[in-house]
């Protein structure tokens, strides 16, 4: 009987063993798919052949949240489309983690890079303009443009466009957007906080410069932040506090809405800025919508394109 006890008592802490190695990763994978992004089905890829001997390429860092892919790169992709009827959109993504996220959880492909440069060449274009989605010239920028040098004898022509933040009449443009998107908030008593993702490059200026245009414009509600960079959200929270608001709205100042701002800033973890600003006793609304949601925003990629075209002695229609 102690014999049988025994066996029994052994075998009991074998199988709570084998549920205590299990339990983080059952946690991760239901902590994975706790959350829906939308339907992947609804968003194209671009990612065909058949493409022709004129290739536009859009590069993104790019987003898993598939509802935000669709709105935002989506949107630029198809203002391109629309744009440019005899160029074939097609589509790239920088980070390889998404890409490997999105073809594991959806069974979608998305292009990194050189997959889609190798599938430019192998397809025979011959005259390759990229676009990237990028906001600023920053590393990522720099990285795309050391990576098309390598393949500078695949194309007759590669031409590379400009980010959307460029020239002062793009830093207008921009600020004219967001204010015009958010104006319903702009009540005197309300601040409307933007969240930049930031960077340490140089670019990172970038921010404070639409602060200051902002400023100058009147707009003397808003107010500009970073996740990983300066200004950071103490320094948006510091001036927010030196104003008189009831309430405070948050909105990312990326192309998509992605991680960064449905977690980092509308997420109820303590550290994310809604749980920052409701601990400081503000009302808070969150507006999850990337920046590629904006028809304007659409419309200064588009001509970014164009005017690249110009330059390399393109024909345009």
């Amino acid at each position: 009987m102690k014999k049988l006890m025994s066996l029994i008592l052994t075998a009991c802490m074998l199988v709570m063993l084998v549920c205590t190695a299990a339990a983080p990763a059952m946690a991760e994978s239901e902590e994975e798919e706790n959350y829906n992004t939308g339907d992947a089905s609804l968003d194209d890829p671009r990612n065909t052949d058949n493409i022709g001997e004129k290739e536009l390429l859009v590069v993104s860092f790019g987003t898993s949240y598939n509802d935000s892919r669709r709105l935002t790169i989506g949107a630029i992709e198809e203002a391109l489309e629309k744009a440019f009827p005899d160029w074939s959109v097609r589509r790239a993504f920088t980070s390889q983690i998404i890409i490997d996220h999105v073809l594991k959880r959806d069974g979608v492909k998305i292009d990194n890079v050189s997959e889609a440069l190798e599938r430019a060449a192998n397809n025979g274009v011959k005259t390759l303009v990229v676009q990237p989605t990028h906001l600023m010239h920053g590393f990522e920028y720099t990285d795309l443009k050391n990576e098309l040098a390598e393949y500078a004898d695949a194309f007759d022509k590669i031409v590379l466009a400009e980010p959307l933040l460029n020239t002062e009449a793009d830093f207008d443009m921009v600020a004219e957007a967001i204010v015009n998107a958010t104006a319903q908030y702009d009540d005197g008593k309300t601040a409307v906080c933007f969240m930049g993702h930031g960077t340490e490059a140089e670019s990172n200026s970038v921010y404070a410069k639409m602060q200051t245009i902002l400023s100058e414009a009147g707009c003397e509600h808003y107010y500009i932040g970073t996740v990983e960079a300066e200004p950071s959200v103490e320094d948006v929270l510091k001036m927010v506090k030196a104003g008189k608001y009831e309430r405070v709205v948050l909105r990312p100042l990326m192309i998509v809405a992605g991680d960064h701002a449905n977690n980092d800033m509308a997420g109820d973890d303590d550290d994310s800025w809604k749980s920052i600003f409701e601990a400081a006793g503000y009302q808070v609304e969150c507006v999850v919508e990337g920046l590629g949601q904006l028809p304007e925003v659409c419309s200064l990629f588009v001509e970014h394109t164009r005017e690249a075209m110009a330059s390399a002695g393109l024909e345009v229609k």
